[in-house]
């Protein structure tokens, strides 16, 4: 009689007690659902789905790499000096790997930006070993996104994009790409966690996975079990090089909105409303009176745009953008960049501490749009005043022309300089440095130190434990909240 394998009896307990309570209604989240028996079916299904990308960049003269930095009397110098005589003037080719797949037979392939950004030529070579010249159709940098288009002697098979958003934390999931070169190369893992921002670009929302991805997966499809692709291979955290279960992949809804337009535009459309937001931090929060940090708080505007039209203001916290609400300051860019060009939506905001709602026309972001630089004019030197604010840490001065031109302050932008910050206060925990300027303190303007003096002693006599500035940097406004000083 043959022996009864207590692991295969396990997993077939589990699956009845998953299958009994969907059937009775009962809470099936509780009970983990089994992991798979093999991926092999799996993988073997998505291989042809995806294929291995090799770039070629051409560097001009004077890029090579050489031995440039020796000092003049290195006896180094005289050794290489016949090899840097000789290669200095040489161009010299790079290759560099990554991953792609396919999303439509007829050969559109989808792959990360940084693959291919800057290359002269780029081959795809797809699972069977035939390789291909490859076109760009259009690039994304903000996403990290790129389409490429291949002509194939017959009709591939294409991945198709799921919905990410179904994609819960602790689902199993599978990469598949070219790590390090050696070609199709399949990992197993599992969402690790969600929205994960990592700072390399405005719309981060990175799916987070401990399925191995190393050098060369980077533009591959992260699968779910049906065999989706939910993300797009992008990023690794690693201090040695290698894997070490910290991968993060671009959401498949995402990445079907830009590759669409790549598709359609070469180009990704994104809504534009017009300002400037900040997030709300704990103190910015009891500065403005709220219960808690959510929202997206509105630090600049811009003259002209969408929300200037609307008549929305420097310190408006938005709540809710067309239907939508805003979790944080991470969580509007996205939905503006989403909405339609020329839709008109509603905003909800929070105002003074009243709810308002405004109607904005969502316009289209031009990313070539440039700031001309702000022409220094002359100003009548005044007589410089100083004012120690002990509670803050702060120094002030007024702004004459002698500051302006120290401090590279922009004509227009007025109210009290910031001359000297103590290290060791709340200005300096604040990272207030030298060259700043309070614009605003409680939502009115500042003409000079004076006017800070003044907000603060009307403020610490009404008993206000936190004072919310607008400070300019370089021409850029932030609100701050300061705490003051307890008595």
């Amino acid at each position: 009689m043959r022996g009864v394998n207590s692991v295969q009896v396990w997993r077939q307990l589990q699956r009845a007690i998953f299958v009994l309570c969907i059937a009775f209604g009962l809470p099936a989240q509780a009970f983990a659902r089994p992991a798979p028996d093999s991926f092999s079916d799996l993988a073997n299904r998505l291989l042809p789905t995806v294929v291995n990308i090799a770039t070629t960049q051409t560097l001009k003269a004077g890029e090579t790499e050489g031995f440039t930095d020796l000092p003049p009397d290195s006896p180094l110098q005289e050794l290489f000096k016949d090899y840097l005589n000789k290669n200095r003037n040489a161009p010299r080719h790079v290759t560099a790997l990554g991953s792609g797949f396919v999303i439509d037979s007829t050969g559109l392939i989808v792959t990360n930006n940084h693959v291919i950004d800057d290359a002269d030529d780029i081959t795809v070579t797809l699972n069977d070993g035939t390789s291909l010249p490859a076109k760009l159709m259009g690039r994304d940098p903000k996403t990290d996104l790129a389409l490429l288009k291949v002509n194939p002697p017959k009709l591939l098979l294409a991945a198709h994009f799921g919905d990410s958003d179904k994609a819960h934390v602790g689902d199993w999931v599978i990469a598949i790409g070219n790590p390090f070169g050696l070609g199709s190369t399949v990992t197993a893992g599992i969402v690790s966690a969600r929205n994960r921002d990592i700072a390399s670009g405005p719309y981060d929302d990175f799916i987070q996975t401990d399925a191995p991805i190393n050098r060369g997966n980077s533009g591959g499809p992260l699968f779910d079990m049906d065999g989706n692709v939910v993300g797009v291979n992008s990023a690794i955290f690693s201090p040695s090089g290698g894997s070490v279960g910290i991968g993060f992949s671009i959401p498949a809804n995402m990445a079907r909105e830009v590759v669409d337009q790549l598709r359609q535009f070469g180009q990704a459309r994104r809504g534009w409303l017009g300002v400037r937001i900040q997030q709300v931090t704990s103190d910015i929060a009891e500065g403005l009176g709220l219960a808690g940090t959510q929202g997206a708080l509105v630090a600049d505007v811009t003259a002209g745009g969408p929300a200037a039209k609307a008549g929305i203001e420097n310190g408006d916290l938005i709540l809710d953008f067309d239907g939508k609400p805003v979790t944080d300051s991470r969580t509007l860019p996205r939905i503006v960049a989403d909405t339609a060009i020329g839709k008109t939506v509603n905003v909800d905001l929070l105002r003074k501490g009243k709810r308002e709602s405004v109607h904005v026309t969502v316009a289209k972001l031009d990313d070539g749009d440039t700031q001309a630089p702000v022409k220094a004019s002359k100003v009548m030197p005044v007589p410089k005043l100083n004012s120690k604010l002990a509670q803050l840490g702060l120094t002030l001065g007024l702004l004459d022309g002698d500051a302006r031109n120290k401090f590279h302050v922009p004509n227009e932008v007025q109210g009290a300089l910031v001359t000297d910050v103590d290290p060791n206060s709340p200005a300096g925990e604040k990272n207030f440095r030298p060259g700043d300027v309070i614009i605003e303190i409680e939502s009115q303007p500042v003409r000079g130190p004076d006017d800070v003096t003044r907000h603060l002693e009307t403020d610490a006599r009404a008993g206000r434990k936190i004072e919310m500035m607008l400070v300019s940097r370089e021409g850029v406004a932030t609100y701050v909240a300061l705490r003051l000083a307890e008595g």
